[in-house]
């Protein structure tokens, strides 16, 4: 007796990826990014409330901020020397941990004593500069290839909105606390940055992951795996054009506008609200520009990012004008969309084309370069400014901005940050 055969099931197609922000393992990393951050840029708007309290000098309050940026800088490096050897999750405890234990002493020292407060200081930039490469490698680790963009945008959104909430904030509080209980607040979301992030769990969750957690490996020289960190990146000539660019446009661009805003706000407009709009404007459109990144994905992602970079110059460009201030404060929007339209993908590439065992050296190369450079270019901006003027100033920085990108793009495997079968699909 014949039979009718029964029909082959048809294959049902993959679901797509479920968003980022609903996986609790990264959701728990962002809540922990964001309270770092929030922490960074509180510290030095207390430390003005300080000033304003006469508890601090204004001298005081430069030793105790450059203090920080030397022992981030001094930090970062060896962050990323032991991030790649240890635990990335261990790390970030660690440094995350001795960033709050600095609040109480920042918080005794009030008043008391300025040598104090500039080691306390120091402290907090090294917790601070010892996480940011961990909290690098640590996203890789728990997000899957497919979604690091996505996660990367939300990461770069919880920085930029700490920009914007933190003093605000802090602002707030002021008017109920004082401003040792604010220090004291400061080391507590240290502690929040340092227990909630779990262990990266994206080698579990999809197989071989090529950011998966380094392998134990035999113990060398914290020299000689710097170095090794430094041949890795100059294996990637798409990232070494990047740090060349992202270098020029902060040492050029970001520290001139830094300089030259608050006089042309002041000089030329008679007030400061073009200042305070137009830094708005920036982080505003910073978040914007994370918003657009999260989900676009350009041809040649490489050269978009590079053009977004070199929107930057559009900031220095609007201030050596004579234009309406609402211009330069669409500059600085335009140049906020830019700045993420290069950090998300760089940091997704970073990611992808680095090998595993190394990533977080590499990535302390590029907060050495982000954080390195731009007191270097604040020290240099004001005598050149005396020198030759600010409109020529700001018109060399505009034109580095606008063509050291634009060269980096031309380099082999800037086009798309790596093999251009390398980028996944989401």
């Amino acid at each position: 007796m014949a039979t009718t055969p029964t029909p082959a099931a048809a294959k049902t197609p993959a679901p797509p990826p479920r968003s980022v922000l609903r996986d609790p393992a990264f959701l728990r990393l962002w809540a922990g990014t964001t309270a770092s951050g929030l922490a960074t840029w509180a510290l030095p708007f207390v430390l003005g409330l300080a000033v304003l309290h006469r508890d601090l000098g204004a001298a005081g309050l430069g030793l105790v901020l450059a203090a920080r940026t030397a022992g981030f800088l001094a930090a970062v490096a060896v962050g990323g020397v032991l991030a790649d050897r240890h635990s990335r999750r261990a790390v970030v405890l660690w440094s995350a941990l001795a960033a709050a234990a600095a609040a109480p002493l920042l918080a005794a020292g009030l008043g008391r004593s300025l040598v104090l407060m500039t080691a306390a200081a120091a402290l907090a930039g090294a917790g601070q500069g010892a996480c940011r490469p961990a909290f690098q490698a640590l996203t890789a680790e728990t997000v899957e290839p497919g979604r690091r963009q996505q996660a990367n945008a939300a990461m770069t959104m919880a920085v930029r909105g700490s920009t914007l909430a933190g003093p605000a904030l802090t602002a707030l509080l002021a008017a109920f606390l004082d401003v040792g209980a604010l220090l004291l607040g400061i080391g507590a979301l240290w502690l929040v940055a340092a227990l909630i992030p779990g262990r990266g769990s994206a080698d579990a969750a999809c197989g071989e992951d090529p950011a998966a957690p380094p392998a134990p490996r035999p113990r060398t020289a914290f020299r000689t795996e710097f170095l090794e960190g430094m041949r890795e990146a100059r294996r990637h000539p798409w990232f070494l054009a990047g740090l060349a660019a992202l270098g020029a446009v902060i040492t050029l661009g970001y520290s001139a506008t830094s300089v030259a805003l608050p006089l042309i706000s002041r000089d030329r407009y008679g007030t400061e609200w073009v200042l305070a709009a137009a830094v708005t404007a920036y982080t505003v459109g910073a978040l914007g520009g994370a918003l657009v990144i999260a989900r676009w994905r350009p041809r040649s992602p490489g050269r978009a990012a590079f053009a977004g970079l070199a929107a930057y110059g559009l900031a220095p460009l609007s201030l050596m004008l004579p234009v309406h201030p609402v211009v330069v404060v669409a500059a600085y929007a335009v140049a906020g969309i830019g700045i993420e339209l290069f950090n998300v993908p760089w940091f997704t590439a970073t990611q992808r084309e680095v090998a595993p065992d190394k990533l977080a050296r590499v990535s302390s190369l590029d907060f050495l370069v982000s954080y390195g450079l731009a007191p270097a270019g604040l020290a240099l901006i004001a005598p050149a400014i005396d020198a030759f003027g600010v409109t020529a100033v700001l018109g060399a920085c505009a034109a580095a901005c606008f063509l050291v990108p634009a060269a980096a793009s031309l380099v082999p495997t800037a086009r798309h940050f790596g093999r251009p079968s390398a980028a996944p699909a989401d």
